[in-house]
Order: C-alpha cells, then sequence, then structure tokens
C-alpha cells in the first residue's frame, strides 16, 4: 500500500478511534486525524512487529483493525498529556 493509502486509512481510522473514544482531548478533529494516520503507523509497526500483521492490503479487515486500535492507543497517550492543560 503506497504512502497516499496509509494516509487515507489513518484519516479514516482517527476519525473512528474519535468516535470509539469520545473524549475532551485538546486539538480538535483536525488533531485527531492526524493522530490517526500517526496510530495507523505504530499500529502496523506494532501488528508487523509483534503478530506479523501489517498495513499491506487497504481492504483487508485485519489492516482496519490494526490501524484503528493503533489509534486509540495513540489518542488515549495523546489525552494523558493534555488531559492537565485545558482551562475551565
Amino acid at each position: 500500500m503506497g504512502i497516499i493509502g496509509w494516509i487515507v486509512l489513518g484519516l479514516i481510522a482517527g476519525a473512528i478511534a474519535k468516535a470509539i473514544l469520545p473524549g475532551t482531548q485538546g486539538g480538535g478533529w483536525l488533531v485527531t486525524l492526524i493522530l490517526g494516520v500517526v496510530g495507523a503507523l505504530l499500529g502496523g509497526f506494532i501488528g508487523s512487529a509483534v503478530f506479523g500483521i501489517g498495513l499491506e492490503n487497504f481492504w483487508s479487515l485485519q489492516t482496519w483493525i490494526v490501524a484503528i486500535l493503533g489509534s486509540i492507543v495513540v489518542l488515549l497517550i495523546y489525552g494523558l498529556f493534555t488531559r492537565g492543560s485545558r482551562r475551565a
């Protein structure tokens, strides 16, 4: 899968992860989508290193699950770092 496919997959995975984890993370949807791309790449790296599942095929269910789980992990980590930075 090419870089454009990874970006599209990450954007969609980030939107799905934000729908699963609707929190008060700072940054809004744009940051969430960018974090989705990072999460998809992280999920693909960890999935290929640990389980032998990567981001080879755009239409594979395994690819989508790995990308969404990676995006959720990145959103959780980002939420931990930005939790105290919002003002009331």
